[in-house]
């Protein structure tokens, strides 16, 4: 592969960002410093592929090797995390506060300490069957990034982990 276009070709991931209310960054995850800014999301999405282009040429040019873009397939969704038995009960414990699954709380909690915005627009709300709720004390409510990650009501199922 040595042409500008077979490398454009190739699923690079993209990271989009929202800086502020008029500021949009646009980067290339395997290509380092490949990188612009926008005023909207769409210019920067656009931008990019110009950004591309210029790093890949430049690259060539300097006979630098170019990385492939990184298979995303190779994550299942799924590993195990081994934890002392007082941090799994106090887990299960805020699980039961935000009266959602332990799995759906863990997911909330991991996605918010690497950063994952909140998307509510394209939400489905789903609460746990009425069985396995717990009373939440008062001035505890679920959190709205919960809700981002419940796709239907088996996600919500109780597991071999709670």
């Amino acid at each position: 592969m040595n042409t500008i276009d077979a490398y454009l070709a190739l699923p690079y991931t993209i990271e989009l960002i929202r800086e502020d209310d008029a500021t949009w960054f646009a980067r290339v995850v395997e290509l380092p410093g490949c990188m612009t800014e926008g005023d909207s999301a769409a210019d920067a999405v656009a931008m990019i592929q110009d950004a591309m282009a210029g790093w890949i040429e430049l690259a060539l040019a300097d006979g630098r090797p170019i990385p492939q873009p990184s298979l995303r397939d190779e994550f299942s969704g799924k590993f195990v995390v081994r934890v002392p038995k007082s941090l799994h009960r106090d887990l299960v414990e805020a699980a039961a506060r935000e009266q959602v699954s332990l799995n759906q709380f863990i997911a909330t909690e991991l996605a918010r300490a690497v950063g994952r915005p909140p998307v509510h627009a394209a939400v489905e709300k789903v609460a746990l069957p009425a069985s396995q709720r717990r009373p939440a004390p008062v001035g505890l409510a679920l959190h709205e990034e919960a809700l981002l990650y419940h796709a239907s009501s088996s996600a919500l199922a109780p597991s071999d982990e709670e």
